[in-house]
């Protein structure tokens, strides 16, 4: 199949207040955003045409802008507006969702405090993220480490954060990323899940992104009388898990089969989990995020 670019599709982007034709949709190459990283993005899906927790999503953006020292130049009730007008446009009613915001061309100084600000909001037709998604996917270690959260934006959902092509390279879906003192973080996109003996551990936030994905399996898991312990995890406690799954907005509920070289199976707890999500974000059932 050839590859169809981002950039050269039918369709239509809300651009900085208006509906514009997809291929219309560019910038200066001396845009600040693509040379300093200010620019912060979300992932959402449509089911059915409704965003899937719009409204924590565009809130999150805004915060991110804020954690980036910039304000965002619309309210979340007006993100929230542009977000449905331009599902219904582009006339897919299962879609992945990708608002961004960032400094624009006006200075090329590190700091550029009086760039303008832009935002953009685009959707696409995406099915599962993960090829494997089913039998399970396999990640390998992360050359990288999530850092401390003084050195980083680790809050907010910033465009130079996130990081992957070596282990796809190596032909592995996904990598698992350990924190700067070494305990495990998340996958480069997803936070992760482990099962053992019946209960769900997942690392604290403390570095990483408290997804919305993953707050709403927490939720689910409770809903069920899952026990959810959040806590710091050793990559050596990974071989007392029977499961191992990832939460996402791309990735939803995906489950691991290998983490370099501890084996996994998908198991009842994934499978009950995976279900539940997919009830949720049909409306079947109402699940605050935890």
């Amino acid at each position: 199949m050839a590859l169809v670019p981002f950039d050269d599709r039918d369709g239509w982007i809300w651009f900085d207040g208006q509906m514009i034709p997809w291929r219309d949709a560019k910038f200066h190459v001396l845009t600040h955003a693509i040379h300093y990283g200010s620019a912060v993005f979300e992932g959402e899906r449509a089911y059915g045409g409704k965003v899937f927790k719009l409204r924590e999503h565009s809130q999150r953006l805004i915060d991110s802008g804020r954690i980036l020292g910039f304000e965002i130049p619309y309210t979340v009730d007006q993100i929230d507006a542009a977000t449905k007008e331009v599902v219904a446009a582009n006339g897919a009613p299962d879609c992945y969702v990708r608002p961004i915001a960032w400094r624009g061309s006006e200075m090329m100084g590190v700091s550029a405090q009086h760039s303008k600000i832009h935002l953009a909001i685009a959707t696409w037709a995406w099915g599962n993220y993960f090829a494997d998604k089913d039998k399970g996917i396999r990640l390998t270690w992360a050359k990288y480490s999530r850092p401390a959260p003084n050195t980083a934006p680790t809050k907010s959902k910033a465009a130079g954060l996130y990081m992957i092509y070596e282990a796809e390279s190596a032909g592995y879906a996904d990598a698992l990323m350990l924190d700067w003192r070494g305990q495990v973080a998340e996958a480069t996109g997803a936070n992760v899940f482990l099962a053992i003996d019946g209960v769900l551990h997942t690392p604290k936030p403390d570095c990483f992104l408290d997804g919305i994905t993953r707050r709403t399996v927490i939720g689910l898991a409770k809903n069920r009388q899952i026990q959810v312990v959040e806590r710091a995890i050793w990559p050596d406690e990974l071989a007392r898990a029977q499961e191992v799954f990832l939460t996402g907005t791309a990735a939803e509920i995906t489950p691991v089969s290998e983490i370099g070289e501890y084996k996994f199976t998908p198991g009842s707890i994934t499978g009950a989990l995976m279900d539940d999500f997919g009830r949720a974000t049909r409306g079947e059932i109402d699940v605050p995020i935890a």
